[in-house]
């Protein structure tokens, strides 16, 4: 058993002094439950420990995946409806987790890890980690609309902040487009696309910072170092 915020330092979620803060904050959970109280102790061998509701692993070796995701599966780890998770696709020891989540009807690129402080760099806003989708809209957006799309849409979360939008190509009278966001709201592209009435058909996320998904299939995943997602993270 050892105090949480030595276990998290250690585990390089973060500094001893920062890993206190966040524990002040009430953003670490130990098994379901805020943990509060500074000397409190935990089994890393036996307790599920959460950061900002992701959660992190202190005693495991650190592994890095890049997945292309199929549709028709859940980015999370488990689910009680039993449906299938991007956690059927991999083969680790590792009890490891996505880095942010892909819509089930979207497919592209996801990271997977338990890397708690690199996971938060991806994640956390002020990073502004690009990261491109491929959209196939419904319909032909006008030069204005798209203009729209990149200044930002009013949703019922709040304005978006500005993306990078451009027509790919006109596919049967509906338009592919290329659109580069660094939030990470939860169906972000689908809703903005909506928003300005051009609902998405079809979408897929082609890259994370400089990430791509190369020359991966549906399914497929391979491991990569950790040196490398952090440099992706700037």
């Amino acid at each position: 058993m050892e105090r949480l915020q030595k276990l998290m330092a250690h585990a390089g979620i973060a500094s001893r002094r920062e890993s206190e803060k966040m524990i002040e904050d009430g953003r670490v959970k130990v098994n379901g439950k805020v943990i509060r109280e500074m000397g409190f102790k935990t089994d890393p061998d036996k307790d599920v420990i959460e950061v900002d509701n992701q959660i992190v692993s202190v005693g495991e070796e650190k592994v890095y995946l890049l997945l292309y995701k199929p549709k028709g599966y859940l980015s999370t780890t488990d689910d009680p409806r039993g449906r299938r998770t991007v956690m059927d696709l991999v083969d680790v020891p590792q009890r490891i987790y996505p880095v942010g989540r892909l819509d089930y009807d979207t497919e592209g690129l996801l990271i997977l890890t338990n890397d708690g402080e690199l996971t938060y760099k991806f994640t956390h806003p002020s990073h502004e980690v690009n990261k491109v989708y491929h959209a196939l809209v419904k319909g032909d957006p006008t030069q204005q609309t798209l203009a729209t799309l990149r200044r930002g849409v009013l949703l019922e979360d709040g304005p978006t902040a500005h993306a990078q939008v451009k027509q790919l190509k006109k596919i049967q009278g509906n338009t592919l487009l290329e659109i580069i966001i660094h939030e990470g709201r939860n169906r972000q592209v689908r809703r903005m696309c909506k928003a300005v009435g051009h609902p998405v058909l079809d979408l897929k996320r082609v890259a994370i910072g400089d990430l791509t998904l190369s020359n991966l299939v549906p399914g497929q995943y391979l491991h990569i170092s950790k040196d490398r997602l952090e440099r992706a993270a700037h």
